[in-house]
């Protein structure tokens, strides 16, 4: 069975600081999961070089892939480039493509401060694809982006081939009973379905349903037998619809 794990790096003081809203880790996550892919690490970091190089370092060790969001820019907060080339111990270069690229898009006035990426961690390949122009830089199993949501959706979307994988499978159960008249039932399932990804949702005032119980697998048969054995088990009544 194919697999691959993720992780998400978050760069950026607006995140934590509360000035900008992160939409990325939300978009990345629903991608990963529509092709297989598991996505088990989102991390909000500082625009710190040591805590760049310490995060990255890692992720990098411990998953398949690692995408970084933000600080991949021209100014003076930008350095994820930085931090991952500390990471792999490996000195800062320029890439001649990239300088290409950037010289086509930045007028004269601007070209100095543009330039500032065009520089690489030594090794750096360029990933190319998407609705964006400018490549993806990638060092080892990282993979660097943007943090402005539509430039970091675009080349997010162009890498999704490198991370696809067996796909997860999804069945859901809707209740009109509380999380602690199910909580039984749902742990009962799990100790005969230990490898069930089992989640349960409650809502507060929901017209419909009180709680969304979730099921996912990569077998399909497995994830259906333990559908239907959690459908018997529930106590008569409970079940509003399912999925």
């Amino acid at each position: 069975m194919r697999e691959c794990s993720c992780a998400l790096i978050i760069v950026g003081n607006e995140i934590l600081s509360g000035k900008v809203q992160d939409s990325n880790s939300y978009f990345a996550a629903r991608r990963l999961r529509e092709v297989g892919a598991t996505l088990a690490r989102i991390v909000v970091i500082p625009d710190e070089l040591d805590a760049i190089a310490e995060e990255v370092r890692h992720c990098a060790r411990r998953f398949d892939a690692v995408v970084t969001s933000g600080g991949v820019g021209p100014t003076h907060d930008d350095l994820t480039i930085e931090g991952v080339a500390r990471a792999f111990d490996r000195k800062i270069v320029n890439n001649p493509e990239l300088e290409r690229v950037i010289r086509s898009h930045f007028s004269e006035r601007h070209l100095a401060a543009g330039l500032k990426m065009a520089q690489v961690p030594e090794g750096a390949v360029l990933n190319l694809g998407g609705d964006v122009d400018f490549p993806t830089v990638q060092v080892e199993n990282v993979y660097m982006l943007p943090g402005i949501p539509e430039l970091f959706e675009a080349k997010m979307s162009a890498l999704m081939p490198r991370f696809a994988s067996d796909p997860y499978f999804l069945r859901a159960i809707y209740t009109q009973a509380g999380e602690g008249t199910i909580a039984e039932y749902l742990n009962s399932c799990l100790e005969r379905f230990p490898q069930l990804l089992l989640g349960s949702y409650p809502k507060i005032r929901h017209p419909e349903y009180r709680v969304k119980v979730t099921l996912e697998s990569k077998d399909q048969a497995y994830l259906d037998e333990a559908f239907r054995h959690l459908l018997e088990i529930l106590p008569q009544g409970v079940v509003i619809k399912t999925e």
